[in-house]
């Protein structure tokens, strides 16, 4: 009835269109500084959108991890290390985890 096998053919057939037509179709540099910054700023955008809803939903309590992002965002804004950053949200959501 359903083979696999079609299905991860048509799902390597779109991921390789998607990487290999823009290579083909584009061939001057993009000079356009909308678009520059769209592209720039898309990787960006698609790990914030995995990452932060996965910060609220994986703690206990969900007012732990809001308070754990908002500690995230407060402290990488003033330039703290990636290693700081993720111990105090560590921390956040352990402290609340148990309020």
């Amino acid at each position: 009835m359903h083979n696999i096998y079609i299905y991860i053919l048509i799902a390597a057939a779109v991921s390789y269109a998607i990487r290999a037509l823009p290579m083909t179709l584009i061939r001057k540099p993009i000079t356009n500084t909308f678009i520059r910054s769209f592209l720039y700023y898309v990787p960006y955008v698609t790990l914030a959108l995995m990452t932060f809803p996965a910060i609220i939903q994986s703690a206990s309590n969900p007012l732990g991890g809001y308070i754990a992002l908002a500690a995230g965002i407060f402290l990488s804004w003033k330039g703290c290390s990636l290693l700081t950053v993720s111990a105090v949200c560590c921390l956040c959501v352990f402290v609340f985890s148990f309020i």
